[in-house]
């Protein structure tokens, strides 16, 4: 019988699992010798549109779907030149509908969204430039290069830029 309940509820979390609109995907790669993980829920566009109507422009987005994406370093990097300790954050983009788009790594990295995110929790913010392109990206996309965080959807991309202290 507790065979059988286990397999029943393995069942009911796998379903749940897989069933997500928006499934968790992780990126992983090495920067200059530190290991770098995103993990983070991947939404799609679906014919809407995402800037400044799915996502409100000057409002923190959890930049992903469903819990707040994380981001972690297995050592201390720079980030766009400035510090910040090695350790797993809560990853929140503030976009906005001209200029720069602000990138915030917090402190608290196990959140549903950014019901709670709080400013004063931040560990890092820096202001990043964000680039459209005419081709969209349906699936928001994380990737790990050589020196950056790329950041991919519909058709906004950013750059983040990482290197070792």
């Amino acid at each position: 019988m507790k065979t059988i309940k286990l397999l029943l509820l393995f069942v009911f979390v796998a379903s749940i699992s897989y069933a997500q609109k928006s499934p968790k995907q992780q990126a992983e790669g090495n920067i200059a010798g530190i290991a770098v993980a995103v993990d983070y829920g991947a939404p799609s566009v679906k014919g809407r549109t995402v800037w400044g109507k799915l996502e409100k422009y000057g409002k923190v987005w959890r930049a992903g779907a469903n819990e707040n994406t994380t981001i972690s370093f297995d050592k201390d990097v720079m980030v766009n030149g400035k510090d910040l300790p090695a350790g797993k954050y809560g990853f929140f983009i503030i976009p906005n509908e001209s200029g720069d788009w602000t990138i915030i790594f917090n402190k608290k990295n196990d959140a549903w969204g950014a019901y709670s995110y709080k400013q004063e929790e931040d560990a890092l913010r820096i202001d990043i430039a964000p680039k459209f392109v005419d081709d969209s990206q349906e699936q928001l996309l994380y990737s790990v290069g050589e020196n950056a965080i790329d950041f991919a959807w519909e058709k906004a991309r950013l750059t983040i830029p990482i290197s070792s202290k």
